[in-house]
């Protein structure tokens, strides 16, 4: 997803409190890349302070059974204290109230079509949003991204920078403007 739709997602005011839970908990993956049944297992216990300091999730992803460590930003934490009291998480142990994946993904499409986003928003969809739009396009290096996503070598995560032509440009921005600033600029073109 762009930041834009992202952004759409955030600020839509969802009545329904199934699809506000729903949006909720993808937008969780969207700002951690945590798959859907790495995030069904979550508990209290998973979160733990990390070398910096701050809260980080502690896990291991099901799929590959690597150890995965995911600083916590402020838009997770803001759903994780939201949802801290929730009845469903305390009864359940859980961290967060997650639906069966076939349920996510239906209601996926409900807000989809309230967002008026024409996309087949899947669960997904919330991890590759995390390793282009939240991670790669802001500058986290490939190799951090990588680890974050439990990505057992380089390669795997290299499909997600393939579609990045926007951070690309981003990037060749700077340098242009980095280069247009330099004195060398008005000798190349005076004419001899």
């Amino acid at each position: 997803m762009t930041e834009e739709e992202l952004q759409e997602i955030i600020n839509k005011d969802l009545e329904i409190e199934r699809l506000s839970i729903v949006r909720d908990i993808f937008i969780f993956s969207c700002f951690t890349g945590l798959a859907y049944i790495d995030v069904k297992n979550l508990t209290k216990f998973h979160i733990s302070i990390g070398i910096d300091g701050e809260k980080w999730i502690f896990t291991h992803w099901q799929k590959t059974e690597s150890a995965s460590k995911i600083p916590i930003l402020p838009i997770p934490q803001m759903i994780i204290d939201k949802y801290a009291d929730y009845p469903e998480c305390i009864i359940r142990e859980k961290l967060l109230p997650i639906s069966s994946n076939q349920k996510m993904n239906a209601y996926l499409k409900e807000i989809a079509t309230i967002c008026e986003i024409n996309k087949d928003l899947t669960f997904h969809i919330a991890r590759h949003t995390f390793s282009t739009t939240v991670t790669l396009t802001n500058g986290v290096p490939i190799e951090s991204v990588s680890k974050m996503l439990g990505h057992k070598n380089l390669r795997t995560t290299q499909h997600y920078a393939k579609v990045l032509d926007r951070k690309v440009s981003d990037d060749i921005r700077l340098l242009r403007d980095k280069f247009s600033s330099l004195e060398i600029k008005n000798n190349i073109a005076k004419s001899s």
